[in-house]
């Protein structure tokens, strides 16, 4: 059995491209993110471009730790050494039947929030799964 193919969830080890809007003026922020799943648990890194501050072509790192049970997926990303303007964001989504996409709402401290979407490579994703097959 794959780890795609476990029983009770899709497996989120992969590159997922995403983008996430801001709640005014119709902004968006594209990222990358890289998942490693552990089972119900997940963590990962992503790089987004900088668009607050005085640092407009400055690449932003961020971890991000999460869980998922069956289609529902949550996770807090945490910035680092990102500035006063960035701190940490709880994201809340939903995975998609293929397990391709994960749709929902970034929040920050309940006073922002505002859409996201990630869609898996789907390059990537074979290329880890296969990785991952052979070493089991």
């Amino acid at each position: 059995m794959t780890e795609r193919a476990r029983p009770g969830g899709e497996n989120l080890t992969g590159i997922w491209h995403g983008l996430y809007s801001y709640p005014y003026g119709g902004a968006s922020v594209s990222f990358v993110a890289t998942l490693i799943d552990a089972g119900a648990s997940f963590s990962g890194t992503i790089h987004e471009p900088c668009v607050l501050g005085d640092s407009p072509n400055k690449t932003l790192h961020a971890t991000l730790d999460g869980t998922h049970s069956g289609k529902a997926i949550s996770f807090l990303k945490t910035y680092q050494d990102a500035g006063p303007n960035y701190g940490s964001v709880h994201y809340e989504g939903t995975l998609s039947g293929d397990g391709t996409e994960i749709e929902g709402r970034w929040t920050i401290r309940s006073v922002w929030s505002g859409k996201f979407l990630m869609i898996r490579s789907a390059g990537k994703a074979a290329e880890v799964e296969r990785k991952v097959s052979e070493r089991v």
